[in-house]
């Protein structure tokens, strides 16, 4: 067995695990540490298949950005994790269905007879000036330049979603409007002045 499968083994089943933790780990931490290293998992395979800048851009971006703002919201909302234990133990038998349902599923895609070097040879290596970013930028805008354009669209239309849901008005919220701020002038209805002892006279007294 050359290097390179023994490495592909390690890592792919390192990745396996740390998914599976991701979906069992009761504290929601734990579970998004869990998937920050399954990214690193995943970027050290596409450095194995020479795939670079696709392994810098999942480290840069997901582990970098994204687990981040995950990690951040998720330590600061307030978990009941007496309930996310309840509903775990109760959603169990569904779960271990759909997850045995999906393991059947992909074995029919991936499997022997259809997934394998004997089905699909190894890629030739590259030379030393090669540039994957190049190849992966002509692909993207040439034979795939309509469904880029389509997942724009859509990211699009789930940011101005995003936007929207988070600027509708609601009856509890307080807003002030500033063109109303600037037009106060002081009177008796804005500001009253009370008169009082002060302490060391009441003292005194």
């Amino acid at each position: 067995m050359t290097p390179e499968k023994i490495l592909f083994y390690v890592f792919a089943t390192i990745l396996v695990l740390s998914a599976t933790m991701v979906i069992t780990r009761r504290d929601p931490v734990h579970s998004a540490l869990f998937l920050v290293l399954a990214f690193f998992t995943s970027a050290i395979l596409w450095m194995l298949l020479e795939a670079e800048f696709l392994a810098i851009v999942l480290v840069l971006v997901y582990v970098g950005a994204v687990m981040v703002l995950f990690l951040f919201v998720v330590m600061m909302l307030d978990t009941n994790k007496a309930a996310m234990r309840a509903g775990f133990v109760k959603m169990m038998p569904v779960g271990l269905i759909v997850a045995g349902v999906m393991a059947f599923e992909m074995f029919l895609i991936v499997g022997p007879q259809y997934f394998g070097l004997d089905k699909f040879a190894m890629p030739a290596p590259h030379p030393a000036d090669y540039s994957n970013t190049e190849e992966l930028g002509r692909v993207l805008y040439t034979v795939y330049m309509y469904p880029v354009e389509i997942a724009a669209v859509i990211l699009l239309v789930g940011i101005i979603a995003a936007i929207g849901l988070t600027m509708r008005k609601r009856p509890d919220n307080k807003s002030l409007d500033p063109s109303e701020q600037v037009k106060v002038t002081k009177g008796p209805d804005r500001i009253r002045v009370v008169k009082m002892a002060s302490e060391i006279k009441q003292e005194a007294k």
